[in-house]
């Protein structure tokens, strides 16, 4: 009932569509770009909604304020302190690797304002964690989230990172200018 709710929202009521050429692992990390605007966050649990998917997500711990707060974080939502450097990744990576099922949700770029320097933690977690990196695109001007796509993280960041960019090149964000792929 609530997938068909979401699913008829957003493919029918709202346009977008969806080209998805894999199945969900039982664990995975989720790369998401672009992400320009906080419409990709309520695109994103429309789609996880309709879909049926599981995932945690990362954001920076000041929206985690009441009433928004109790809100994300029972949507998936783990507060991100980023003026702290934290061993992050090592703990995800151990949660995931423990756990029986375990998905995550990054937007790389960890900015809505053009960024060409990525965040690189959701790659270190899929290292550690023996995780596949599933590739996924929004795209604002064709209505249509894709993802087409799988990276196995072996180790040689700066080919995989440059590979990985190299599939959001023709994304549309919601803001386009405030999308860097290079």
């Amino acid at each position: 009932m609530i997938k068909t709710f979401f699913s008829t929202l957003l493919y029918k009521w709202m346009g977008w569509k969806k080209e998805i050429s894999f199945d969900f692992p039982s664990k995975y990390i989720i790369c998401l770009a672009p992400h320009t605007s906080n419409w990709d966050f309520v695109i994103g649990q429309l789609f996880a909604k309709a879909e049926g998917i599981q995932s945690n997500f990362l954001m920076k711990k000041e929206w985690f304020v009441w009433p928004l707060g109790i809100l994300f974080k029972k949507l998936g939502g783990i507060p991100v302190e980023r003026s702290k450097h934290t061993s992050m990744t090592d703990r995800m990576a151990d949660f995931a690797i423990k756990s029986e099922r375990f998905g995550l949700c990054i937007t790389p770029e960890g900015t809505r304002k053009p960024t060409k320097d990525w965040k690189k933690g959701f790659y270190f977690i899929a290292l550690k964690a023996n995780l596949p990196i599933l590739l996924f695109g929004v795209d604002y001007e064709k209505k249509l989230i894709k993802a087409t796509k799988i990276i196995i993280p072996n180790g040689d960041i700066e080919a995989q990172i440059a590979e990985i960019k190299s599939y959001f090149k023709d994304f549309k964000g919601k803001i386009p200018d405030n999308f860097m792929y290079e």
